[in-house]
C-alpha cells in the first residue's frame, strides 16, 4: 500500500487525521497531553512544534522576525512560515493565542523612544483585564 500523503485540499477529512484530532481532545490534562504527544512524536518532532508555537506567540506580541530568530534559535524561514500561517492560515494560532489578523499593524506612531505597539499587543493588553 503506498504510503499517505495529505493535501490541502482534503487533510481535515482524513480518517488518520480526524482520529488523531479526537486523541488530542481527549486528553484532559497538560499531564495527558504531555504523555499523549511523547508517545505519538520524537523529541525532534515536539521541539519543532513547541519552536512554532513561541515563535507565534513572539509574532503575536509584535517581536520583530530577526528578534524572534535571535530569541528562539529559529531560522527566519520558519518564522516567515509561522507567520504566514498565522495571518493565513486556518486560524488555529489565532484562536489559541486569541489574536486577530495583521498582527504586525502599528496603530499609531510612537513617541520618542518609545517602541510602537501593535494593534494585537494593545487588544491582548486591553482584554487581560477582562
Amino acid at each position: 500500500m503506498a504510503k499517505r500523503r495529505f493535501t490541502e485540499d482534503s487533510f481535515k477529512r482524513e480518517p488518520w487525521f480526524k482520529a488523531l484530532c479526537s486523541a488530542l481532545v481527549q486528553c484532559k490534562t497538560e499531564e495527558d497531553m504531555a504523555a499523549f504527544m511523547r508517545d505519538a512524536a520524537t523529541l525532534s518532532e515536539l521541539q519543532a512544534l513547541s519552536e512554532r508555537f513561541e515563535v507565534a506567540k513572539l509574532l503575536a506580541q509584535g517581536i520583530t522576525y530577526r528578534e524572534i530568530a535571535l530569541r528562539t534559535g529559529a531560522s527566519t524561514t520558519t518564522v516567515t512560515r509561522v507567520a504566514s500561517f498565522l495571518e493565513n492560515g486556518e486560524g488555529g494560532y489565532r484562536k489559541v493565542l486569541n489574536a486577530h489578523r495583521h498582527h504586525r499593524m502599528v496603530s499609531s506612531a510612537p513617541t520618542r523612544g518609545e517602541r510602537p505597539a501593535s494593534v494585537l499587543q494593545k487588544y491582548l493588553d486591553k482584554n487581560k483585564n477582562q
